[in-house]
């Protein structure tokens, strides 16, 4: 498999990480997503204008 080349850079994520909600403790259900992880998914389709049917397995979650 190539590797894979991430939208948002280290240096960049650490500007953008304290704006985004901190997971919370003690709920139940699915346990949350990575936000980086979730974020690069958004921008990948963005930015690809491909259909969300077509998203790439790497950023499915489940």
């Amino acid at each position: 498999m190539p590797e894979y080349t991430h939208f948002i850079n280290d240096e960049r994520w650490k500007k953008i990480e304290p704006l985004l909600p901190k997971p919370r403790a003690g709920r139940v259900g699915r346990p949350p997503a990575d936000n980086r992880e979730v974020l690069e998914g958004i921008l990948w389709i963005l930015r690809s204008g491909a259909r969300w049917k077509d998203f790439p397995k790497r950023y499915l979650y489940y």
